[in-house]
């Protein structure tokens, strides 16, 4: 039987912490993985571990789970582990409780359960302990003991220069001391066709029938010599995996035939496995010199990851005449189809190999340097102007190919393809071209669009070029024929073109195979041979067929991880290789699927493995999750860590979540498996998760109840003390209202008073002002008065002047009597009384102000005075002192001397000031 692929996920389970040597492997009732390692127990929940030390920081060598207990055994002790109520692993140990005294340098290395009881081998002892009356047997020996087999409830052991042993009734009884059980160390024992079957270390298989000891003669007997065996575990389904020294993990059939062999340079960590454990899942563990391993051993992927072979990324793949072909970023390689040898390079294929395609059976490939015609393992390079994308069958004499730099024709001519020539008017990079009818065709470009291009008959020039405006054009966009219908497909979906309209149109069916979450690639590949149409995304790829029942087409969908490794987004490519099998090229190698290999995701349980509380910049501290929790609310930070067990590494798990109370719905789906929520408010909550696995939900919703208390000042006490507090200022704020109010009432009053006290005092002074307008206009009228009479003295006296000067200048008959009369007219005192009277009315006190400053003032003066009040000029003045201007001017110098006024003072200014 030729070698298959190793399966695909060979995986070190995340967030691994303990890298050291794994002795020991078991699965608890709940699934989740342990280990027995160097540094402690191990536990894997399905997303991450947690690491137990032993008492003491000892060496753990064995482990197995039952019934809610993982029993452990290890230097100088021995007990088992149970989960508190923290969800965490608390030790109990059974040497301890039963006062058990154990050798000098006693470990613990198996530990196996039958008929309720637990046994404990150490190299020196095997301790029997009863599950239910805590019984304690003891079997000594005196040479070392070697590991405990069961078969068919009989349990088997080898003592060193002894033989093989079988317990009966607690004791051991010999079955065989054949010499090849003194020679070799037995690594396990197994039952076939009646009969045992032993492995050894280092010798193979053996039968044993009734004492009677003969060799297993299998295909892969010489696989097995010159390696050192140091685990074994026979499957389920009758298959052998054997752990070996430096040689890694070794697969047999059930009939010792070769399946195949991984290592280090395969897929695993380590290449001496110290463990083997098959889970419920058909999973195998392996324990490693230094960390673990997870094989998903019946994946239907299988991954080519040779670490001393490197191919590079592959973008095209064929089977043609017998050979398997890769075209790599690296170059051609070949190697006979299934085959056990490994792939070979083709000289002189360095670089981009972009395409390959059998035409007439010829074998093209495109390449970075030209195009290639394949022959077996060499190449023949036939064209080298530009790089070649693809070939498209135009006639069995002529072939069109799309180029870095456009449209090129080969031509056959005694049957050699050589170039004929190359299509002028179009110069556009030619990745993508399919034909349309006759010489038209249609040519993708991601940066440019589609382009619809007709060829003159002659294939020598373009005749008509259109711009497809009926498609947008898209990065890792594709255009394929399928069947009879032309394919466009970008990010927005997959449009098929309308002949009779000439336009493309969206269509809704083949649309669902492009995935705008995810989308990595529009790219499209059509398997001929099996009717497949494929399409890929991020974490699943799709494939459509043709109904079973009917003539709607079905599409598939099949979940692979993002971890594993995919194809160079607009590279993607798969290939039929048998039945149901395809191989698909990624940018580490190629991966092989085998569809009838393909199962629903089985129901599974999400399951919260731990909850910490903690408060800001404080340590956290784990919550009771047996209980509903109430955290003071200052411990109201809360992180939630939650997983399923899940080791099929096929699909990828994502989790979502929500806080009932402060999330209005479920979160986004994601990868992480743990969440924090700070300073959540006070109030009930309930916490909600749920796993996503290939697209199906987990049959439950996982919960976990909990209460943020009320904040000190928030407390029953604080807010009964609140409300009497309120009361109480209710109260006091009532009676400051009444006392403010009755101030208010009494200032208003005050207020009132002082109006009405005002407004009399306004009614005074409006009756004081009404007096005083009535004074003003008096006074206006006594000066009215005064101006009347000084006028009327000033007009007289002038009258009297000028008679007196007519009468001088005429004759003096009379003239001496008439002037005395007009002397005395003039100078009559009673016109300056009444002047004064009627001055003093206009201008109260002035004479006397005057006088007071001025006390040696003549009444002549006071009467200059109070003509210059008047503002009067000398002029004016003159007739009323009957003197002449001059005369006037002269009193005026005088009156300055007795004022001592300044010679730039002005005294008719300074009179009316005073």
């Amino acid at each position: 039987m030729g070698q298959d692929l190793p399966p695909i996920n060979v995986f070190t389970p995340e967030n691994y912490k303990a890298e050291s040597q794994n002795w020991d492997i078991s699965q608890s009732e709940n699934s989740f993985i342990y280990a027995a390692n160097n540094k402690g127990l191990l536990e894997y929940n399905g997303a991450s571990w947690q690491l137990y030390e032993t008492p003491n920081e000892t060496i753990m060598r064995s482990v197995k789970a039952f019934e809610g207990k993982i029993f452990t055994g290890f230097y100088m002790d021995f007990g088992f582990w149970i989960k508190n109520e923290f969800g965490n692993l608390n030790f109990s140990s059974i040497v301890k409780k039963q006062k058990i005294t154990m050798l000098e340098d006693e470990q613990i290395w198996n530990i196996i359960k039958i008929d309720g009881w637990m046994l404990f081998k150490s190299l020196q002892r095997i301790y029997l302990y009863n599950l239910e009356t805590k019984e304690i047997k003891i079997i000594e020996a005196k040479n070392k003991n070697r590991k405990l087999s069961i078969v068919d409830g009989v349990i088997y052991f080898q003592k060193d220069e002894e033989g093989l042993f079988k317990i009966e009734n607690g004791t051991p009884k010999l079955v065989s001391n054949n010499t090849l059980f003194m020679k070799y160390t037995i690594v396990d024992i197994f039952k076939k066709e009646n009969k045992l079957l032993i492995l050894t270390e280092q010798n193979g298989f053996y039968l044993l029938d009734n004492k009677r000891l003969v060799k297993w003669k299998i295909p892969s007997e010489n696989l097995l010599k010159n390696k050192k065996v140091y685990s074994v575990k026979q499957l389920r389904n009758g298959n052998f995996a054997i752990g070996t020294i430096s040689h890694g993990l070794i697969y047999l059939n059930s009939d010792g035939s070769y399946n195949y062999q991984i290592n280090q340079n395969t897929g695993l960590s380590n290449s001496t496995v110290l463990s083997i454990f098959e889970d419920r899942s058909n999973n195998i563990w392996l324990g490693l010199d230094n960390g673990i391993n997870c094989i998903n051993n019946t994946s239907p992927f299988k991954i080519y990851q040779n670490k001393n072979d490197f191919l590079g990324t592959i973008y095209t793949s064929i089977i043609h005449d017998g050979y398997l072909y890769l075209g790599t970023n690296q170059g051609l390689f070949y190697k006979k189809n299934d085959s056990e040898t490994t792939f070979k390079f083709i000289e002189n294929t360095q670089g981009q190999v972009w395409s390959l395609e059998p035409i007439n059976n010829t074998l093209f490939c495109g390449h970075d340097s030209g195009t290639f015609i394949v022959n077996k393992a060499g190449v023949t390079n036939i064209f080298e102007e530009q790089g070649t994308w693809m070939f498209l069958k135009i006639n069995e004499n002529t072939i069109l190919q799309g180029c870095y730099d456009g449209l090129y024709i080969l031509e056959k001519e005694n049957n050699l393809w050589t170039l004929k020539n190359k299509i002028e008017g179009f110069d556009t990079s030619s990745k993508n071209i399919v034909h349309v009818e006759k010489n038209t065709f249609f040519v993708n470009h991601e940066y440019k669009g589609v382009f619809k291009v007709k060829i003159d008959d002659n294939f020598r020039e373009i005749i008509n070029l259109e711009k497809e405006a009926s498609i947008n054009k898209g990065l890792y966009s594709s255009i394929i024929k399928y069947k009879n219908e032309i394919l466009y497909a970008n990010k927005a979906g997959v449009y098929k073109y309308i002949r009779k309209k000439n336009t493309f149109k969206k269509d809704s069916l083949y649309s669902q195979l492009i995935s705008e979450n995810g989308f990595v690639s529009a790219k499209l590949v059509y398997n001929e041979s099996k009717n497949k149409l494929w399409s890929f995304s991020k974490d699943h790829i799709k494939y459509l067929f043709p109904g079973k029942f009917s003539s709607t087409p079905q599409i598939q969908k099949i979940s692979i991880s993002e971890s594993i490794p995919k194809a160079a987004s607009g590279y993607e490519n798969i290939i039929h290789l048998k039945e149901e099998q395809y191989l698909l090229g990624t940018s580490k190698g190629f991966m092989k699927v085998n569809l009838n290999l393909l199962e629903d995701p089985l129901d599974f349980k999400v399951a919260i493995n731990k909850v910490n509380s903690f408060v800001t910049d404080e340590p956290k501290e784990s919550v009771d999750l047996s209980v509903e929790s109430e955290f003071a609310y200052k411990n109201n930070n809360l992180e939630f860590f939650y997983s399923v067990p899940n080791f099929d590494k096929i699909n990828t798990t994502t989790y979502q979540y929500q806080l009932v109370g402060v999330n209005k719905g479920w979160s986004e789906p994601t990868k992480s498996n743990s969440i924090l929520f700070e300073n959540i408010s006070y109030g009930d909550y309930v916490f909600q998760v749920r796993a996503i696995i290939g697209g199906k939900l987990s049959v439950n919703e996982a919960l976990f109840n909990f209460r943020i208390a009320r904040p000190w000042y928030l407390s029953t006490l604080m807010i009964t003390l609140y409300i009497l507090l309120s009361l109480l200022s209710f109260y006091l704020v009532h009676i400051a209202s009444k006392r403010y109010y009755r101030k208010q009432r009494e200032v208003l009053l005050e207020k009132a008073k002082k109006e009405s006290e005002l407004k009399e005092l306004e009614s005074n002074q409006q009756i004081i002002k009404l007096n005083n307008e009535k004074l003003r206009n008096d006074i206006n009228s006594k000066n009215k008065e005064l101006a009347t009479s000084t006028m009327s003295m000033i007009k007289k006296n002038e009258f009297l002047s000028t008679i007196k000067n007519e009468l001088l200048s005429g004759e003096e008959k009379n003239v001496a009597k008439v002037v005395k009369i007009i002397d005395k007219n003039l100078n009559n005192t009673d016109d300056w009384k009444m002047f004064q009277e009627a001055f003093n009315n206009a201008d109260k006190k002035f004479l006397d102000k005057i006088k007071a400053k001025h006390s040696d003032l003549t009444p002549n003066d006071l009467r200059l005075c109070a003509y210059l009040r008047l503002n009067l000029s000398s002029k004016e003045i003159a007739p009323l002192l009957n003197i002449s201007p001059r005369s006037v001017e002269v009193k005026r110098y005088r009156l300055r001397k007795k004022m001592h006024l300044d010679h730039n003072a002005n005294l008719t200014n300074y009179i009316l000031e005073v």
